[in-house]
C-alpha cells in the first residue's frame, strides 16, 4: 500500500530555496526526522508543525495537503 501524501513541507522548502539539513537545524530535529515528513512516511506532530509553519513563514494550511 502506498503511503499517503499528507503534508506538502518538501514543496514548501522547495519554493523557498530551503533544504531538510535547514529546517532539521532550525528546529532541532534530527535529517533523518525531517526526511520522513518531507517523504510523509512519518508526520509531525500539531506542536511540530506549527513551529515548522512559523520558521517557514507561512500558515499551516499551506503545509497541509487538500483532499
Amino acid at each position: 500500500m502506498a503511503e499517503e501524501k499528507l503534508n506538502r513541507i518538501k514543496e514548501v522548502l522547495r519554493e523557498q530555496g530551503r533544504t531538510n539539513k535547514w529546517l532539521a537545524a532550525q528546529l532541532g530535529k534530527t535529517e533523518v526526522t525531517v526526511s520522513r515528513w518531507c517523504r510523509n512516511v512519518q508526520q509531525p506532530d500539531l506542536e511540530t508543525l506549527y513551529r515548522i509553519a512559523r520558521t517557514l513563514g507561512v500558515g499551516v494550511c499551506a503545509l497541509l495537503v487538500e483532499e
